[in-house]
């Protein structure tokens, strides 16, 4: 199973950076958690954000934000659309739930006609 994300909208920040003060360097990242195993593929409905500057390369956690940061934050998570939660079924799930089916059949059959 391999977990990555998707990236739905990065933002280029106005803001002073708390490390540096640079007004030129922070980035803000919306990113939507994707799930891939050999049976199928997830889109979760789980968004994360990071806020880093690119000046002085440090992340930028929560509690180190300024006000100005927070209202900035706010309002591009309302707007942030995250693709719809959903779940795909590779090639590996459809035989896989094909040779079930034919299973389940021939031991049907079997129990039904057993002079077969």
């Amino acid at each position: 199973m391999t977990e990555s994300f998707i990236k739905l909208k990065e933002v280029v920040l106005k803001n002073n950076c708390p490390e540096c003060y640079s007004n030129e360097g922070l980035r803000l990242s919306f990113k939507q958690k994707l799930i891939e195993t050999k049976f199928y593929k997830s889109i979760t409905s789980e968004v994360n954000h990071s806020l880093e500057c690119k000046v002085c390369n440090t992340t930028i956690y929560p509690v180190q934000w300024t006000d100005d940061i927070e209202r900035v934050f706010e309002y591009q998570q309302k707007a942030v659309k995250p693709k719809k939660a959903s779940k795909y079924l590779k090639q590996a799930s459809w035989i896989s739930i094909l040779l079930f089916a034919l299973v389940i059949i021939t031991i049907t059959i079997l129990a039904i006609y057993p002079n077969l």
